[in-house]
């Protein structure tokens, strides 16, 4: 039999640090202030360069505050192990630099993992690190620097829809004031959430969506998502200034399938395990109409209002407030029959017992004398919504239904 010894002092130290740890969590909870999808890569969407022996210098606007964060990666779509050598956060100096490879030194912190300054993410998991020191003001823009040692494959998983550039430099640069973008991509590898130890009323929304939701319309690297808008609405809002948010958008994403995981299936993790998680709102469903037959739709209709039935029910028994939001018009997805099934699975959501509640994105952004088509000031493409028409949806919510 194997005897462990255990000194005295080590003892104690483990003992003062349980205590911190114990006592840290009964003043707050773990919340997300900025949350993205994770997807799987391939084509297009893999790293420019490999990724081992490199640094990848990533940025995100967050939304709630906090002294204490916590950096959440995930390899749950890749098919080998990645091994992060050492990660790093800092501020952004100004808007000016976002995706440009440059940080505010001053603000810089080193992330460690188990008292480690890497790990190994095995693939299907989630690597999260230690909490760290860290003034996070609201709606603040973050930098993110992980470097890689051992990568065995470029199917890392990411997120396609970042909006936002990031770089890659040769070796270890985590800390490095400026990274000279000779390498960008506009992509997201890895960075799964960040997480703020919040008051005991912080909690997040968490918003299952398409590119609408993604950000297609919204400006490289302005952060100009309407969930970042919401966000900004939120944080200027004494009331409801503990509520972060975590954009779960992913384009060409729908109920039953489209690109990346279908909506019914990345539910759990995208909503139900998101850090904090209080509010749930779902905005998918058009491009499950834009696969729609004229012969079938009005079936198919029906379909996803039992989906969005299971869904909500789903949020509910977890003890979250679901919110539907009406689809917006078609666009280039318009025949009658698929006008005719939207008409049908908005007036459901409108009218129904399933949701705490609607939010009438249809009724913000139509045209009042054709209301099958999108007001021309907000339309990108007649489906898609430029800055002015993410800005109207961002306005449309009540922040009345996010204050317990």
């Amino acid at each position: 039999m194997r005897t462990t010894f255990h000194h005295p002092r080590i003892l104690v130290c483990l003992w003062l640090l349980g205590s911190a740890i114990v006592a840290a969590a009964a003043d707050g909870r773990w919340v997300a202030s900025w949350a993205t999808a994770i997807e799987p890569t391939q084509g297009g969407d893999l790293p420019p360069v490999p990724l081992a022996d490199k640094t990848l210098r990533q940025y995100v606007r967050v939304s709630l505050p906090g002294q204490r964060i916590r950096l959440r990666l995930s390899n749950a779509y890749g098919d080998s192990p990645v091994q992060v050598r050492a990660a790093a956060i800092a501020r952004v100096p100004d808007e000016a630099a976002i995706g440009g490879g440059t940080i505010d030194p001053a603000t810089s912190r080193t992330l460690s993992f188990r008292g480690a300054p890497g790990a190994v993410i095995q693939p299907g998991e989630d690597l999260v690190s230690d909490p760290v020191a860290f003034d996070l003001p609201a709606t603040a823009d973050l930098a993110i620097s992980l470097h890689f040692g051992t990568i065995g494959s470029a199917r890392v998983s990411g997120h396609r829809g970042s909006r936002t550039d990031s770089v890659i430099a040769p070796g270890d640069q985590t800390t490095a004031a400026a990274i000279p973008p000779s390498t960008a991509k506009t992509r997201w590898y890895l960075i799964h959430a960040v997480e703020v130890l919040a008051e005991p009323q912080g909690r997040a929304i968490s918003i299952l969506g398409d590119s609408i939701t993604d950000g297609l319309g919204s400006t490289t690297n302005r952060q100009n998502r309407w969930p970042d808008l919401l966000a900004k609405r939120l944080a200027a809002n004494p009331a409801t200034a503990g509520v972060g948010v975590g954009n779960m958008g992913i384009g060409g994403n729908a109920i039953f399938g489209g690109l990346g995981p279908a909506a019914v299936d990345r539910f759990e993790r995208d909503v139900l395990e998101l850090a904090g998680v209080r509010y749930f709102i779902l905005f998918e469903g058009v491009n499950d109409i834009g696969s729609f037959n004229d012969g079938n739709a009005a079936t198919r209709a029906q379909d996803l209002i039992d989906a969005y039935r299971d869904l909500a029910a789903q949020a509910k028994a977890r003890g979250l407030e679901a919110y539907g939001a009406t689809i917006t018009p078609l666009g280039g997805y318009h025949t009658a029959a698929r006008e005719s099934a939207r008409q049908t699975i908005n007036a459901y959501l409108r009218d129904n017992d399933d949701f705490d509640g609607v939010i009438d994105f249809d009724a913000a952004v139509r045209d009042a004398d054709n209301p099958e088509v999108m007001r021309a000031e907000y339309s990108l493409d007649g489906l898609h919504l430029n800055p002015t028409g993410l800005q109207a949806l961002a306005d449309a919510i009540d922040l009345g239904i996010f204050v317990p």
